[in-house]
């Protein structure tokens, strides 16, 4: 699946609101430029994409059922 299908995919499903989609989009895209981009570049947004989604924390906690 390539970051288009990916982002049909979020709209068709309502995915707007998971921010966990988000980010699966947002490295979908980062890898899909990665030929486009220096290692460096590269390994600071794959850095920050991480740090973003270790933001998230535990959110899914108690509520599994409803999102998974």
């Amino acid at each position: 699946m390539n970051s288009e299908e990916l982002a049909r995919y979020i709209e068709a499903t309502g995915g707007m609101t998971k921010p966990w989609l988000l980010t699966q989009l947002r490295l979908k895209k980062l890898q899909e430029r990665r030929h486009l981009i220096t290692s460096e570049e590269y390994e600071r947004e794959l850095v920050e994409l991480h740090q973003d989604l270790m933001k998230l924390g535990e959110w899914w906690v108690g509520i599994e059922d409803e999102v998974f």
